[in-house]
């Protein structure tokens, strides 16, 4: 089968189209053809050799794909030949075919394109989690979505407006804020020709915002939290700005009341797996029902997959890009 695998770590970010043996269903897995592979910023990171958790090389990047079961170990019981899926496998997912625990796959709802379903659990699941079971968001409150065009950032713009918040989005081009807009953005600020700070907190008379979203870092990470109000939430989800991780002075959660939140989905997926499966039966009725939408902005050939992680480096991305495993 085909794959595109990294064999050395760096900035280049290039892949090289390889072949290998086939997978194979071993005990508790189901092997999946892969339809569709959506790139992240942990793919940038991983290929760099600074992601918090490093395959050996050489490894496939991709951490999420969809696809159809093509065989299944003798122990697994849930799923069949000829279902379709989706998981998260945190790598190796530009490959033709993945042995994947069975305990990851997902259904993919029978109206939903399948290539663009693997732009869906990643981005969801970490955008429910981070502002539901982490920020507790209430109708009426207003949220400040950073990196609100990126896939994390605009799940969480559309999760947010969907359960009667008041959405800020802000993000980097007008393209992405009308983006934002469409997504149900209330207000949006562009953060490279207008001060954060200062926005937010004239766009919420001066009380400031119930919840920060941060999937960015970087600088926007302090500025975003001086506009935080009272008994706010500040929720740490990814620092796609690189640059290292940004600090923060102490003092300013206990002038504010506020609380530093860390939202990470794969912590939920180990430490509490039934809250998390009940969550993402939640999301998947949602997606069923068209009430979520992902947004994916390109879709590229499995040998231009690294072209795609470049995209995501360089942020050229809104919503998702996707990796069309079969052409």
């Amino acid at each position: 089968m085909r794959t595109m695998r990294c064999h050395q770590l760096g900035t280049d970010l290039n892949l090289q189209l390889n072949t290998v043996d086939d997978a194979k269903p071993r005990p508790g897995r189901v092997v999946v053809e892969v339809h569709g592979c959506a790139v992240s910023f942990p793919d940038v990171l991983m290929m760099q050799g600074a992601y918090q958790h490093q395959p050996p090389l050489p490894f496939a990047p991709g951490a999420e794909l969809s696809g159809i079961v093509r065989a299944v170990a003798d122990d697994v019981g849930d799923y069949a030949v000829g279902d379709r899926v989706i998981a998260k496998t945190g790598y190796g997912a530009l490959a033709e075919m993945v042995a994947v625990p069975a305990s990851l796959l997902v259904r993919v709802p029978d109206n939903v394109d399948l290539v663009e379903a693997s732009a869906f659990l990643s981005a969801y699941a970490t955008s429910h989690w981070a502002l539901h079971a982490r920020g507790n968001l209430q109708a009426g409150e207003s949220v400040l979505v950073l990196g609100a065009a990126g896939g994390v950032g605009l799940a969480a713009v559309e999760l947010a407006a969907l359960h009667g918040a008041r959405v800020i989005a802000a993000a980097s081009t007008d393209e992405k804020l009308a983006m934002c807009r469409r997504y149900g953005a209330t207000d949006v600020i562009n953060y490279t020709t207008e001060n954060l700070k200062e926005r937010a907190k004239e766009l919420t008379d001066g009380k400031g915002v119930d919840v920060v979203y941060d999937a960015v870092g970087g600088d926007y990470s302090e500025a975003a939290f001086r506009a935080i109000a009272w008994n706010g939430r500040f929720l740490v989800v990814g620092f796609a700005a690189g640059g290292g991780v940004p600090k923060l002075a102490l003092n300013l959660p206990l002038l504010k009341g506020a609380s530093v939140v860390g939202a990470l989905l794969g912590g939920a997926q180990r430490n509490d797996p039934t809250r998390y499966r009940s969550m993402l039966d939640e999301l998947t009725a949602m997606w069923a029902d068209s009430r979520l939408h992902p947004h994916v902005s390109h879709t590229y050939s499995l040998a231009e997959a690294g072209q795609a992680i470049r995209d995501v480096a360089e942020r050229r991305a809104i919503g998702r890009i996707v990796v069309d495993v079969r052409r």
